[in-house]
């Protein structure tokens, strides 16, 4: 008989504040996957429950809530006990004596909450979705992060680190993972949080906590060594395997880290979000030195003392390409795998997995696991709207075609991707060899600040080609530097300050369609690479939907849009 498995991450109430998602296991496999923000259309969806996620999980294979075996959450509750103190001072601190009481007596309801009754928020909720409501299970946060990154790396065994803001009580935890287990190592706790620390960067650098680190990041790399930035952050920090932020992270949020970077530099926050001066660019140089440091030694650290050199990551700070890269180039460390879906809203995916021994699950070679459309649905759409289309009987071969000749095309192909990154199925591509086609993307599609880079889908068989050390790398959540022969081809998806990339490669199997155009670009032009960025505007979630799709592509400066066999180009008569 079947079994079936809904794993969610909430975003209220003891469950996190961001990213929620919901992902249906058919005998241990995630067969449907999807994050609550593609539906909402609020980017990370914050302060939601997935509800919208987990009905489109049901109605992927026709079931009742009554028909799931168990629920699972990826996270304990009760655990948050072992920072209670921490909570308790943190209201303490509160400003003024109403607002003392007011948090104190928050501060105690939730922790009552977490060991009386931590499902009791989550089982209401469900109710209003299907009765009765299956068993509810709780699994630890970093735990779930580690299954999400070890069980479906095809490692035999490896180190496994878990980075993030924060779990129940921890922030970082170094695993050691074989077939048959997962051991916790080492664990730092909350408040000692690297995921706050860059956090609280990001807010100083104008930027929102959650959503900015990623600019942050790509800032980083315009700046340069500036001894006093440093001596000033190393004044507040200390880094490497012993770590400690808590100077800075000591209060919950950033207001408390931000204001002492303020009083420290002597400098108040950008108000400006998307210019900076070089000191500010120094700043982002900085902060990424240090977050690299810091990790890079904890692996090697970790590999040396487990004596084994794989090491794989999740955790919302492994989506930081370029720690990875450093992860990835240290000498003592052999291969890396990282979640694709490394943030929170990839918990829902490693809660199944941890139910599983590591060798039961396959390797993880794609993240399609969301809707998708036919050719009719979409065909009947367009009619519908009196939207004029064409039918080529070559579709990837026109794409190409189009590409090659400067155009920007909206492609919209199966089954949509689970996490941050489109990987060919929801997807605006561009011709990879020009600055001027990275600018255009920018400033008429994108709309964001021009000196943010692009990143590239190649042939897998390219990879050694045109990456150092390159090989196969499909969910562009790790950087490498290209071969300085091959920058010519590649002038829009190079950072432009260092020449490196965060490249998703693709084989066959993986998106047949979207393998085939890249190769017909190749056949055109010389160059098995295609431009890729999300199918969005700026600051909203990636398209779910032909209506979003057809919606975005009218208010971007998109020339075509593939809509599976089906294209629409804008009328210039």
């Amino acid at each position: 008989m079947t079994e079936y498995l809904l794993a969610l991450k909430p975003a209220i109430g003891l469950y996190g504040q961001h990213d929620p998602s919901a992902v249906l296991f058919e005998d241990g496999t995630p067969v449907f996957g999807v994050e609550e923000e593609r539906y909402t259309r609020d980017k990370h969806a914050t302060e939601t429950f997935p509800e919208h996620a987990i009905r489109a999980c049901l109605e992927y294979r026709e079931l009742e809530l009554a028909d799931l075996d168990r629920i699972l959450l990826p996270y304990d509750p009760q655990l948050r006990g072992k920072i209670a103190s921490h909570y308790l001072t943190d209201a303490i601190r509160a400003p003024g004596l109403g607002r003392k009481l007011s948090a104190l007596e928050g501060t105690l309801v939730t922790q009552a909450r977490s060991w009386f009754a931590p499902t009791r928020q989550i089982e209401n909720r469900l109710a209003s979705i299907g009765t009765p409501v299956p068993p509810i299970e709780t699994i630890p946060h970093h735990r779930c992060h580690a299954a999400s990154a070890f069980h479906p790396s095809g490692f035999d065994e490896g180190v496994v680190l878990t980075v993030d803001a924060k779990g129940e009580y921890d922030s970082t935890v170094v695993w050691y993972a074989a077939a048959d287990r997962l051991q916790r190592v080492r664990t730092y706790d909350h408040p000692n949080s690297l995921g706050l620390f860059f956090a609280i960067v990001t807010e100083y650098l104008g930027y929102r906590m959650f959503n900015g680190e990623g600019k942050v990041m790509g800032l980083a790399p315009y700046g340069e060594d500036n001894p006093e930035i440093e001596r000033v952050f190393r004044s507040l920090i200390d880094t490497g395997v012993d770590y400690d932020v808590t100077e800075l992270t000591k209060r919950w949020g950033t207001g408390y880290g931000v204001s002492l970077l303020e009083d420290a530099f002597g400098r108040p926050r950008n108000a400006t979000p998307g210019e900076f001066d070089q000191w500010e660019k120094d700043l982002a140089y900085t902060a990424q030195k240090l977050l690299e440091e810091t990790v890079v030694d904890i692996a090697e650290t970790a590999v040396e003392r487990l004596n084994t050199a794989n090491v794989t990551l999740a955790g919302g700070v492994a989506l930081n390409c370029k720690l990875n890269k450093r992860v990835r180039e240290s000498p003592l460390v052999d291969d890396v795998f990282v979640q694709p879906v490394a943030h929170d809203a990839g918990l829902a995916l490693g809660a199944g997995w941890s139910q599983l021994s590591p060798a039961a699950v396959d390797r993880q070679t794609n993240v399609y696991l969301g809707p998708e459309y036919d050719t009719d649905e979409i065909r009947s759409t367009l009619e519908t709207n009196k939207i004029s289309y064409a039918e080529p009987d070559d579709l990837e071969r026109y794409v190409a075609e189009r590409l090659a000749a400067g155009d920007l095309v909206g492609w919209f192909q199966g089954r949509m991707e689970m996490g941050p990154r489109a990987l060919g199925a929801r997807s605006i591509l561009a011709d990879p060899r020009t600055t001027a086609s990275r600018d255009r993307v920018n400033r008429f599609v994108k709309h964001r600040e021009e000196w943010r880079p692009f990143a590239p889908s190649m042939l897998e068989s390219a990879a050694e080609e045109y990456l150092i050390d390159g090989g196969p790398a499909p969910f562009m959540i790790d950087a490498y530097d290209v071969d300085p022969e091959k920058t010519d081809d590649l002038e829009a998806v190079l950072h432009p300050a260092d020449d490196s990339t965060r490249p998703q490669t693709v084989r066959e199997d993986q998106h047949p369609r979207y393998h085939r155009l890249i190769s017909e670009f190749a056949d055109i032009t010389g160059v098995p690479v295609v431009l890729n960025t999300s199918f969005n505007d700026h600051a909203e979630p990636i398209v779910r939907t032909p209506a979003q799709a057809l919606k975005d592509f009218y208010g971007m400066g998109l020339d075509v849009l593939v809509l599976e066999d089906l294209v629409v180009e804008k009328d210039t008569t």
